[in-house]
Formats: C-alpha cells, sequence, structure tokens
C-alpha cells in the first residue's frame, strides 16, 4: 500500500508541475556528436573540414551552439603511444561561428587549414562543439593523416581567346613513390580567396583546359594542382602560379 501511495504521489507532483512527455536528462541537452569530419592534404598543409550540428544529443533542434574546438595529437610508434593520456591532444583551433576569421564556410560546412605540420609524422584529429551554456558534445569521429612531401605543382601559363581562356601546363616529374593521378583547377574573381573546390578535375595525361563557364567581361584568375597517389593517400600539390583570363570580343 505505501508503495503505491508513492507512485501516486510522484504522478501528482509530475502533473502539478505541468510535466508532459518524457524527461530529458541534462547530458542530452549537448549538441549532437559530429560525424564526418574529414582530413586532406593540400600542398604543404591539411584541410580539416566538418558540419555544424543540426541537432542537440536527444534529438531536438539546436539552437544556442557557441563554437567548436579542434583537438590534434602526434600519433607515436605503438609502443610508445598513449591516445587516452590527459596530454595527448591539444587544441589547434578555437573557433566562433560569428568570427571566423581565417576559416571557411561553405553552407554548414567548416574547413581550415592546419600547416604546423612535420614531413612523415603520423596525426590524428578530432573536434568538439559547444553551446553557451559551455555544454560540450561527445568527440567525433577521428582522422588520422600521415603528413607527406607533397608532388610538384605545374606551371600554368593562358592563351586568351576572344570567347574564351585556354590554360597549359606541362606535366611535373613525379618522384620515387608518387603515382600521378590527375589535376585539379581552381577559378576565383576579384579579390576572392581561392575557393576549396576545383570548377574541374582533369585526367593524369592532361595538358590543357580551356574554360566553357565564363561570363561577358569577368576578368577571371586559374591555378591547377597536381594531384599524386603516395602509398595509399592521395595527394595534391600547392597551387600552381596563378594566370588569368576574360571573355571580350574586343581581345
Amino acid at each position: 500500500m505505501k508503495k503505491y501511495c508513492f507512485w501516486i504521489g510522484i504522478v501528482l507532483l509530475l502533473v502539478a508541475c505541468g510535466k508532459r512527455g518524457p524527461l530529458v536528462l541534462p547530458e542530452a541537452l549537448v549538441p549532437a556528436a559530429i560525424n564526418d569530419l574529414r582530413v586532406e592534404q593540400k600542398g604543404n598543409r591539411f584541410l580539416v573540414c566538418w558540419s555544424r550540428p543540426g541537432k542537440e544529443e536527444w534529438g531536438g533542434f539546436l539552437e544556442n551552439l557557441a563554437g567548436f574546438r579542434v583537438f590534434r595529437r602526434d600519433v607515436l610508434p605503438p609502443d610508445q603511444d598513449c591516445e587516452e593520456c590527459p596530454n595527448a591532444y591539444r587544441v589547434v583551433k578555437l573557433i566562433d561561428p560569428e568570427y571566423l576569421q581565417d576559416v571557411f564556410q561553405i553552407g554548414s560546412r567548416y574547413c581550415f587549414f592546419d600547416s604546423e605540420l612535420q614531413n612523415r609524422n603520423t596525426y590524428q584529429y578530432k573536434v568538439v562543439s559547444f553551446n553557451k551554456d559551455g555544454a560540450t558534445s561527445k568527440d567525433s569521429n577521428k582522422v588520422r593523416k600521415t603528413k607527406l612531401v607533397p608532388p610538384a605543382a605545374p606551371v600554368l601559363s593562358a592563351m586568351k581567346t576572344p570567347d574564351s581562356v585556354i590554360l597549359q601546363w606541362k606535366i611535373p616529374s613525379a618522384t620515387q613513390g608518387e603515382s600521378l593521378e590527375g589535376f585539379s583547377l581552381y577559378r576565383k574573381q576579384g579579390n576572392e580567396v581561392m575557393p576549396l573546390s576545383p570548377i574541374a578535375t582533369l585526367k593524369a595525361d592532361s595538358t590543357s583546359f580551356s574554360d566553357p563557364h565564363m561570363e561577358y567581361g569577368v576578368l577571371y584568375y586559374y591555378a591547377v594542382r597536381t594531384i599524386a597517389k603516395i602509398g595509399p593517400d592521395l595527394v595534391e600539390s600547392d597551387l600552381s602560379n596563378i594566370v588569368e583570363g576574360k571573355f571580350s570580343l574586343a581581345e
């Protein structure tokens, strides 16, 4: 009888307090964990990217995202490595979505370049987000990447025509252990930063490209990267020199 009265009292208390539906524990009110962290090597830098979480851990809409912390650690030989050690990771980037500075935002995706790297060292990354109350998400997926010596960048030239620009380059010599995979073409306008995504990816035997998507009177700037396979990894070179082209009937 006492147990029955106890549960009746709990129900009455919840009704009196206006409780409706399942209770949400405080630890479920944090941002949901990020699960699409990616790291790519471009030149001598790593491009680190992930998507903004849209929900809280329990599934509700995330409204008070305050920022991200990106962590990195050096991966040591197996007999020395200790991922769980207190000082294994350090924060390499603290990001406020309202003041991105050198962080790129493409839709819901955030990216930045990490340049504090040593050749042949392996690094592991993870990222967490936090809300305005300071509550932090669980760790994202973890990504390992070994810093390799990148392939050589092509030397680019441009031949202007009345309605296009033809980009030309010589195929750079591959070093031992490299397998040439192709080239990535990039384009920007004015004072823009060269975008992270190429306008075209070409095969390894390509030596020229004609841009079919130019607007009349607009001045464009172009660059190209070599793509090589080194071991199991695809690595892009640094950007080539930048050339310009414009669709203008007067030229």
